[in-house]
């Protein structure tokens, strides 16, 4: 490696001149000379001659960059990661960190896409993290500070953001970051670090099941009902039944068809694609809901959408439609605690129902579909009134006097011990090793006790005193 300052010929004057920047001279891998420019203090730009060596070393002898150097190749410029790329050091997904965020997060939504997540789960997760980019101000790769991150999203909390939602910005920049590292874009997650905030401290959007009487009630009154978003009373009532029954979420009964219904096996599919944890969900139907979906389909092709009336789908305002039938139900869209009776409460419905009629804990969890058993009865749990009074109910009655303990050797009543009792009939013999204790047959609560063999060193196994320690009560 050569370091040195160019010189020039100043027009003015005609005497040469050096520019201000040193230049640094050296051979790649393919024996190649090579110059680039540096700083204009010689210390930085021997360091800076000196990474490029790293960088043609590794290269000569086939090796990734270690983590020290693509660190440093993450923080150069891209108009130098482009010349590297364009004279062979590095390849161009090596390159791909001096790329401006907003390259990275257009490919970012491209891979979301093709591994199966829905256009609208994509652009919302690349929303968020372009959200933080933009106002953060991060332009390139090592522009992500975890500090102004933080910074950012408690001023939203404190404009009024609600802490789930914060937590969902924080999530999407760290499976962003996590996309980078694993595609070999960056080394590691400037982000990975940080903590979600404690979301119970900043409940915004709880939600409570509906007693069996309620829904009765509600379904009643959405039959008589007036068409809302497209659907008329009788379709609303089904979609609303199916979701109690099944436990679907909006987005999942949005996707089904027709051809999702199996009325052989009485069961409804949800494709991987449209599933939460994108894998095929199949869920059992009750009988009598599946005749009654079965006639509502009759005459609609295999591919016509199952729920969405004169809409081309389900409709995403569902909350609003179930908020209007409650009304005419005359149920409170939400209770005395604050919490809400929406659409997805009739997903807790579900999970609550199969709780108070004592379902197992594991096959709740497969018909509620969550990878986490502590969701399924943490959160999608509920008590419903009257069933902890009913459960200490259960308890036994402590105001009955015990049968035992009213036993008594004569007519004073007083308490006496059953074991004394029957001590006063037993008669020992305590000879030797090989010694029999004989019960006496006089008449005994507990009849005849025979061969009580003593054991090593002349004691019997067993802890009643009686047997162990008979000179006590001779």
């Amino acid at each position: 490696m050569r370091l040195f300052k160019p010189t020039y010929k100043d027009k003015k004057t005609g005497h040469q001149r050096e520019v201000k920047k040193w230049w640094i001279e050296m051979r790649d891998h393919r024996e190649i000379v090579r110059r680039f420019p540096a700083f204009a203090d010689k210390g930085r730009s021997r360091v800076f001659g000196q990474q490029i060596e790293k960088l043609i070393n590794c290269r000569a002898v086939g090796q990734q960059p270690d983590a020290e150097l693509t660190r440093w190749l993450e923080r150069i410029p891209a108009r130098l990661m482009g010349r590297f790329v364009e004279i062979g050091l590095l390849d161009s997904t090596r390159a791909a960190a001096g790329k401006p965020l907003q390259e990275h997060l257009v490919d970012f939504r491209k891979s979301l896409l093709a591994k199966g997540n829905t256009a609208m789960h994509a652009q919302t997760v690349s929303s968020r993290v372009g959200r933080i980019i933009l106002a953060c101000g991060f332009k390139m790769w090592s522009d992500i500070r975890a500090d102004r991150v933080e910074q950012y999203l408690a001023g939203l909390r404190d404009r009024g953001l609600s802490v789930q939602t914060s937590n969902f910005y924080l999530q999407a920049l760290q499976q962003f970051s996590r996309w980078m590292v694993q595609n070999r874009r960056a080394t590691e997650s400037p982000v990975a670090h940080l903590k979600p905030q404690n979301v119970r401290v900043d409940r915004r959007h709880d939600r409570t099941p509906l007693e069996v009487g309620e829904v009765r009630r509600l379904l009643a009154a959405t039959v008589n009902g007036p068409e809302r978003y497209g659907m008329d009373g009788s379709e609303r009532a089904l979609l609303y039944r199916l979701t109690v029954e099944t436990g679907l979420r909006r987005k999942e009964l949005r996707s089904l068809k027709v051809s999702s219904f199996d009325f052989e096996n009485n069961t409804v599919t949800v494709v991987a694609g449209y599933s939460k944890r994108r894998r095929e969900d199949v869920l059992p139907l009750r009988d009598e809901t599946a005749a009654d979906l079965k006639a509502f389909f009759a005459g609609k092709t295999p591919n016509a959408k199952a729920f969405g009336g004169r809409y081309k789908q389900l409709t995403d305002k569902t909350s609003k439609m179930i908020e209007a039938d409650l009304a005419d139900a005359g149920i409170p869209y939400t209770d005395d605690a604050g919490r809400y009776r929406d659409f997805h409460a009739l997903r807790h419905t579900c999970g609550s129902w199969l709780a108070a009629n004592g379902v197992h804990p594991k096959v709740a969890q497969a018909i509620m579909r969550h990878s986490d058993i502590n969701l399924t009865m943490s959160r999608y749990t509920h008590i419903f009134r009257g069933q902890e009074a009913a459960a200490v109910a259960k308890l036994p009655d402590l105001t009955t006097p015990d049968r035992q303990s009213q036993k008594a050797t004569g007519t004073d009543g007083k308490y006496v011990n059953p074991r004394f009792d029957l001590a006063e009939n037993l008669s020992f013999s305590c000879a030797g090793r090989d010694t029999h204790i004989q019960a006496s047959t006089g008449d005994t609560p507990t009849g005849a006790i025979e061969n009580a063999v003593l054991k090593a060193n002349d004691r019997i196994r067993t802890d009643n005193p009686w047997f162990t320690k008979p000179e006590l009560y001779r």
